[in-house]
């Protein structure tokens, strides 16, 4: 007789241990008390036997169903158990060669010759960038369809340059996967990064490699006493470190903007790009650098006047000109410093948030014309005190080290 459910409440630990219902399917009490579902069957002449979980965890309804799937099996010619063990081969295999279990093996196969800062960064880049996307799929089963729309998304954040090199690491990682048989082919050989991403203005962006960043910030500092220079400008060069807005933001500040004892700087609509207000809240160097304009300007209306026009503000090509006296044509611009802030910060796990809206980048949408140029004042200004006291680091360290990421 088949079972039933009301039969399976009733029965008691004295009852007897086997309870069949029919082509193999069979209730079994454990020594340790356990009710367990066992499929009986025969394959090439000897019997066997396999486990199917135990009741009430799995109903008599469920393991009926799964009892009709083995007997299918059997019936086409299959073992039932070995079916099972090579599933779970195969399961094994595919956890082993997903992406990220294989960009692990890349890693570490790669990082032998590489500095431990340049390791940390590729790390830190898929592991923020890549993994959540593509970290769960076997690398034999990625296309380039999906590849490339993971780096979209990176490039409309505004990290055109991280974009790049995510592409150009998940292209080295699927390179690894063909040499060592675990794909067939490497999606991100098929197109170039300029086939999907947009340009960009490649004047405006340039700017030193991460590396090169101490070097250039010991040179600002010693602009005006080694270069010839005057010193309005070399702390004009600092504030664009430590700060990263605009040029012609910088250029342009008043000191009715400026607000000491708040430790802020306030820029109103009318002098931004995206014409919302902005807010620059001061770490203690940036508050020292603004004392020490006032007391060259003595506080009249512009923080950095014209040497020739003191009524006008410094010419825009100031700063580029100081950047090109001190060998730094063709490799630095003032945009160059929102560009080298914005990949460490994004690299080191800052908020991406609070980085777009320090950038004055934050998006607009259908549902929404402006931004609220005052969200997350206090983990910005933990971010700027942490970015400001890392560019003091590495001028003394001579390498690039890791922020705090407090701010996120």
């Amino acid at each position: 007789m088949k079972l039933t459910d009301a039969y399976l409440k009733a029965i008691k630990p004295t009852d007897k241990p086997n309870h069949p219902d029919g082509g193999g399917l069979v209730l079994m009490r454990q020594l340790s008390g356990a009710m367990a579902w066992r499929y009986r069957y025969r394959y090439a002449g000897k019997a066997k036997m396999l486990s199917l979980s135990n009741y009430p965890d799995v109903s008599l309804k469920e393991v009926r169903v799964k009892h009709s799937e083995l007997k299918k099996l059997l019936e086409a010619g299959v073992d039932p158990s070995l079916d099972r063990q090579e599933k779970k081969l195969r399961k094994g295999e595919a956890t082993d060669n997903n992406f990220q279990a294989v960009a692990i093996r890349w890693h570490e196969n790669w990082k032998a010759n590489k500095s431990p800062d340049h390791i940390k960064r590729v790390y830190r880049r898929m592991e923020k960038d890549l993994f959540p996307h593509l970290g769960p799929r076997p690398v034999s089963e990625i296309s380039v369809q999906l590849l490339l729309t993971v780096i979209k998304k990176i490039d409309a954040r505004g990290a055109h340059d991280i974009a790049k090199r995510a592409y150009q690491t998940s292209s080295q990682v699927f390179r690894y996967a063909v040499a060592n048989s675990l794909c067939d082919s490497n999606p991100a050989s098929q197109v170039k990064p300029a086939d999907f991403l947009k340009p960009v203005n490649q004047e405006n962006y340039k700017r030193v490699d991460v590396k090169e960043l101490p070097t250039l910030l010991r040179d600002i500092d010693q602009y005006g006493i080694i270069q010839k220079g005057d010193e309005i400008t070399r702390l004009g060069l600092q504030l664009m470190s430590y700060v990263f807005v605009r040029t012609s933001e910088l250029i342009g500040a008043r000191w009715s903007e400026i607000d000491l004892e708040a430790k802020e700087w306030r820029i109103p609509a009318e002098r931004m790009k995206m014409k919302d207000p902005h807010i620059v809240l001061m770490s203690d160097q940036v508050e020292a650098i603004f004392k020490r304009l006032m007391e060259i300007t003595g506080g009249r209306e512009f923080v950095f006047p014209s040497t020739k026009h003191p009524k006008k503000t410094m010419s825009n090509n100031t700063l580029l000109m100081a950047l090109k006296r001190m060998g730094y044509a063709g490799k630095m611009t003032g945009h160059g410093f929102r560009g080298v802030a914005s990949t460490i910060l994004h690299e080191q796990g800052y908020a991406h948030e609070h980085i777009e809206i320090q950038l004055a980048h934050a998006e607009r949408n259908k549902s929404s014309a402006s931004y609220n140029h005052a969200r997350y004042l206090p983990q910005r200004r933990v971010m700027l005190q942490d970015w400001a006291n890392y560019l003091d680091a590495i001028k003394v360290s001579e390498t690039v080290i890791t922020l705090s990421a407090r701010a996120s």
